[in-house]
């Protein structure tokens, strides 16, 4: 019994507020880049648009088909990744790894409202449904600098 009523600690109300107030939710017409992530322990995919400006991320819109978690990760993710850059992302998503899966410190502003899904990390099977968003957006951003060497 303690093990669903940890579970249900984690769905915390704060966790649940971020997932039903998700903004970017549109697709973009027009992205630079775009990419598709799917999680195969538990089914979850995100799907991610961005446009760049100098390296930088100028619009996105995302397509969030997740469980609580994966979706208050994507939350986070698209309040804060406007102007973002990948070297940004890419210390957001190791440090968001390291949190999930060593206790290690939570991943650095304008990320660090990831600190919210910390309670995840005794939730192995739920750590890659987290990662998506800050993934899928990595290779979003990779496929749009591929399309403009192109």
């Amino acid at each position: 019994m303690s093990g669903e009523t940890d579970l249900i600690k984690l769905y915390s109300g704060q966790i649940l507020g971020l997932a039903s107030d998700m903004p970017f939710t549109e697709r973009l017409e027009n992205p630079d880049g775009s990419s598709k992530k799917r999680s195969p322990l538990c089914g979850s995919t995100i799907t991610v648009d961005v446009n760049l400006s100098d390296g930088k991320i100028t619009e996105f819109g995302q397509d969030v088909k997740a469980c609580a978690l994966g979706q208050a990760a994507a939350s986070v993710v698209a309040r804060n990744v406007i102007g973002s850059d990948r070297a940004q992302l890419e210390t957001a998503r190791d440090a968001l790894k390291a949190m999930l899966k060593e206790d290690g410190p939570t991943p650095p502003a304008p990320f660090d409202g990831l600190e919210v899904l910390r309670p995840a990390r005794d939730y192995k099977n739920r750590h890659a449904s987290i990662l998506l968003a800050l993934e899928a957006t990595l290779d979003a951003i990779e496929q749009a600098e591929q399309s403009a060497c192109a």
